[in-house]
């Protein structure tokens, strides 16, 4: 019977079979490649190291940041074309991004998996885990270049999208159409989005009218695909707004992505307990800043600064109409402030950062006392944007003179009062410090504070961020809560999760990595005294100031400043590549601070202050270590470094 069934079936095959199986010589490669992508995607899972979905922050001595992204994938397609996944080969991939936000292994792989069924190149594909970011990328581009936009969508646009607050703070203009296909779009003089809301990671029309697909997913973000050659343009910079404004699509919606496209299925929406870890997170925030409003918690400490730029800029412009808004920024902090703040005001015509020098000869407070006075003649809104401790010099401003110069009344040129300035106090390196609560320092003025959460408050873990204000600035949190859903940056469900589980035990975590930190530099200064180091003194550890992480000035020698320098800056890597050879288990190159584990090295000059203008730039060694580390091993190592001088 079942012979007779085969025969008969074969004998209809036969009939109908499709003339090319007689004909052709060389059958579909785009088929015979998709079922090959597919199926390595599935073993690389399957395989894939546990970091890469567990780290915030890679290595540095394996990542070109001229190359991130399509040199891991070079690696990764010579990995491919021999049909290797094995974890000793996925694990010697040099990294692709250097911070996890901006992007990381599995965000390359789903990127490079579209690009594969698509015949596109990878690097025209990104991944956000925002869905309406990838927008305002494409708008902030062609705002600057006065080019036409139109946004097409079909069905509904995400409901998070304000058109009216794009229009009338970020100052974008465009033209909104909803259409029932793809089919009936037309050409445009300018760029054209079209919007689509999927439920899996399928087939895309790459119909020639239009320039940006961004399919946006629940749950997931949303992956933008620049179409066509004269849109090659516009990819470095939707990358740096991925970099700078928000994030990448997170490595575990990644890992649903890239399943959803070997499956072919939709995505599987697993039971959510957002509400109980949110409302767990947002009680334990309150407790460690010592604050009463709610706070706000963002996908990452960027893209809450960026939520509190855009509410600040949004409530100047609806309550001090005309008025100059002036953004004060150390020319030398962290990078990403630095840099964001000057692509907010690149973008808005009546808002300028102004520099503030805050390390070395500088007085943090007598610069804000100068800045502010100026910007008062000039009848301006001053914002002011500071880390306490400074980074990368671990320094700490005397509070009560800060406190008097926020404080201080300063008048206009016609005599009326100026406008008092808002503080915004990043405290990453210290966000056990009480500075807004009743009573506390910084409780009498205008102040906001936020702090990186892929640092101690999720122990590396995730890259969510979150900030608080004190009573006084409470009316100014509506706006930033409405600029961070306008740009769908809010926490994932698993960033809530692991916060949930990680800020109980911040506080202890924090103790811990200073009392190893100040061991080890107090046997740095025992072991190289000519060494400078910049680390809080005791006296201020007493007052609360307990960061776990300190820079390293290494004696130098040469006839001239150029030979001193060179010098200096051959001696930071022959330290840096020591310690993480001898100590590989623990020790690694890499941007980090407030990890669960091991000691991390960097040099902010090429790392933290990558945008930074190159003389303002730090060319020192910053340690961060943990409270779980072995301290007699580093010891050992840090000793046969300087008997090596």
């Amino acid at each position: 019977m079942k012979e007779n069934n085969v025969l008969n079936y074969s004998k209809d095959v036969l009939e109908h079979m499709p003339a090319d199986w007689l004909r052709l010589t060389t059958h579909r490669p785009d088929i015979y490649k998709k079922n090959n992508v597919l199926n390595y995607s599935k073993d690389v899972l399957e395989h894939m190291p546990a970091d890469w979905l567990r780290l915030t922050t890679h290595r540095l001595d394996i990542y070109d940041e001229a190359l991130a992204k399509s040199d891991f994938l070079k690696e990764f397609e010579s990995l491919f074309n021999t049909n290797n996944s094995a974890i000793s080969a996925l694990q010697k991939l040099p990294t692709a991004y250097d911070y996890i936000r901006l992007g990381h292994p599995l965000s390359c792989i789903l990127e490079w998996v579209i690009a594969q069924a698509h015949q596109l190149k990878p690097e025209t594909i990104i991944s956000f885990s925002s869905q309406t970011i990838p927008v305002l990328a494409v708008l902030r581009k062609n705002l600057l270049a006065t080019k036409n936009t139109q946004i097409i969508y079909t069905g509904e646009l995400p409901e998070m999208l304000d058109v009216n607050l794009l229009r009338s703070i970020y100052g974008y203009q465009f033209e909104l159409k909803k259409v029932e296909n793809v089919a009936a779009i037309s050409p445009f003089n300018g760029s054209t989005i079209f919007i689509a809301q999927q439920d899996k990671i399928g087939t895309i029309d790459l119909n020639p009218n239009i320039d940006f697909f961004i399919n946006a997913y629940a749950h997931l973000g949303s992956v933008l695909i620049a179409n066509g050659e004269q849109n090659k343009s516009y990819i470095s910079e939707i990358q740096h707004v991925r970099r700078r404004e928000t994030i990448a699509m997170t490595p575990a919606n990644c890992l649903a992505g890239l399943k959803s496209v070997i499956e072919q299925s939709s995505f599987h929406n697993q039971e959510s307990t957002i509400k109980a870890n949110k409302t767990s997170v947002l009680a334990s925030i309150s407790t460690i800043t010592g604050t009463t409003t709610t706070p706000i918690v963002g996908s990452s400490g960027l893209s809450v600064q960026y939520a509190i730029m855009m509410g600040l800029v949004h409530h100047a412009l609806e309550n001090h109409k005309g008025k100059a808004v002036k953004f004060i920024v150390p020319p030398n902090c962290y990078g990403g402030t630095n840099d964001q703040a000057r692509r907010v005001a690149a973008c808005i015509d009546n808002v300028e950062v102004v520099d503030l020098p805050v390390d070395g000869d500088n007085d943090m407070v007598q610069s804000i006392d100068t800045v502010l006075t100026k910007i008062a003649r000039e009848d301006a809104v001053p914002y002011i944007i500071a880390e306490i401790p400074t980074n990368p010099r671990v320094e700490v401003p005397d509070l009560a003179k800060l406190k008097a110069a926020l404080n201080k009344v300063r008048k206009t040129p016609t005599g009326e009062i100026a406008i008092d300035p808002v503080f915004i106090l990043d405290q990453t390196f210290c966000p056990n410090v009480y500075f807004l609560g009743e009573g506390e320092i910084l409780s009498t003025v205008r102040a906001i504070s936020y702090a990186s959460g892929s640092k101690f408050p999720s122990g590396g873990l995730c890259t969510a961020g979150y900030c608080v204000a004190n009573k006084k600035t409470e009316g100014l949190m509506g706006n930033i809560a409405l600029h961070l859903k306008l740009c769908d940056n809010e926490a994932t469900d698993l960033q809530y999760e692991i916060l949930a589980t990680q800020l109980p035990t911040m506080n202890q975590r924090i103790t811990d990595a200073y009392t190893n930190t100040r061991e080890f530099v107090n046997y740095i200064q025992k072991s190289l005294p000519t060494a400078k180091i910049n680390f809080v003194s005791t006296a201020l550890a007493a007052d609360g100031f307990t960061p776990s992480v300190f820079s390293l000035d290494l004696p130098t020698k040469g006839n001239t400043s150029e030979e001193k320098e060179a010098y200096k800056r051959a001696l930071n890597l022959k330290l840096i590549n020591l310690m993480i050879t001898e100590i590989p288990s623990e020790s690694k190159f890499c941007v980090s601070y407030g990890q669960l584990q091991g000691c991390y090295w960097t040099i902010p000059a090429t790392s933290t202050q990558g945008t930074t203008k190159e003389g303002d730039k730090d060319y020192i060694v910053r340690v961060s270590l943990s409270p779980n580390m072995d301290l007699e091993l580093h010891k050992n190592v840090f000793l046969k470094f300087v008997e090596s001088l």
